[in-house]
């Protein structure tokens, strides 16, 4: 298992960390953002695979900005998994 931690960009949270399985990520956190949302979303997708993570969360928006931190995540993990294969 690889830790990770992905610097976000243009939403609340700074930084989500997360720990790489192969393509599984668990131990989600968020550094910034809605507490509450960011609990039950790091919860509900704790063992989901990077693909999955992206079915249903890549592409969600927050109000107005093109991109949220449900979105952030899904872009973060991939980001990691695709670096840990060297792609």
């Amino acid at each position: 298992m690889k830790h990770h931690d992905y610097e976000t960009k243009s939403v609340c949270s700074r930084i989500i960390s997360f720990d790489l399985d192969g393509n599984v990520v668990r131990n989600i956190r968020f550094l910034g953002g809605c507490p509450g949302n960011l609990k039950a979303i790091s919860k509900l997708v704790d063992g989901w695979t990077v693909e999955k993570i992206e079915e249903y969360l890549l592409g969600n928006t927050c109000g107005g900005k093109p991109t949220s931190c449900a979105d952030q995540l899904a872009k973060g993990v991939r980001a990691a998994y695709d670096e840990d294969r060297g792609a």
